[in-house]
């Protein structure tokens, strides 16, 4: 997983400026449901596939119902919403070879070589192109996501448990006397927390 999403987890000790990024994997999911994320459409039902529960859940028709909320504003856009960080995780797949490539980039001099990005296609966007974020903006990260790692790794990224499936997610901050500072529960599918709102209590 760290690997794919470009994670540095290495133990450089003798790099006193990197930040390492532990990652514990929780394979059946109990911690998320200690921690008291929602657990999906009807997740002890074991007449439902678990992928028909996911279907529900992603087309708005069942609990828990923050779903559509979360999703709509990827395709509508947001003229005060803030795009930086859904530009930088395009790059960052586009330069990893996900699909769609959506991204201008230009090569640059240099004995180091590579390129930077100057521009996007949603900057063409007309009337909108001046937005925060853009129509489709977010909704084409999404996409670029699901193909690019869920579809094309599933093998090796799949639940071995299949009530992850439908569990939904969570975050919490904790200060240096291990208590919380900051604390999130997924609604629905794609509700996720806002990073500023993350760093502003740090």
């Amino acid at each position: 997983l760290a690997q794919l999403l470009d994670i540095d987890d290495t133990d450089d000790d003798d790099d006193s400026t990197t930040t390492r990024i532990e990652i514990f994997p929780d394979p059946t999911g109990e911690a998320g449901r200690r921690f008291g994320v929602d657990r999906g459409y009807r997740p002890d039902d074991p007449n439902i596939p678990p992928l028909l529960k996911l279907t529900v859940v992603g087309l708005g028709f069942g609990p828990p119902w923050g779903t559509l909320p979360a999703v709509l504003p990827g395709y509508s856009g947001n003229p005060n919403g803030k795009r930086e960080w859904i530009e930088q995780s395009l790059e960052q797949g586009q330069r990893m070879g996900r699909w769609p490539e959506v991204l201008k980039l230009s090569s640059t001099s240099g004995d180091g070589g590579g390129s930077i990005v100057v521009g996007s296609k949603f900057d063409d966007f007309p009337l909108v192109g001046g937005w925060g974020r853009r129509p489709f903006e977010l909704a084409t990260l999404r996409l670029q996501n699901i193909i690019g790692i869920q579809m094309e790794h599933w093998e090796v990224l799949k639940p071995v448990d299949d009530r992850c499936l439908t569990q939904l997610g969570g975050c919490t901050v904790v200060g240096d006397d291990g208590k919380a500072i900051y604390s999130w529960v997924d609604r629905g599918l794609c509700d996720v927390p806002d990073m500023d709102d993350i760093l502003s209590v740090l």
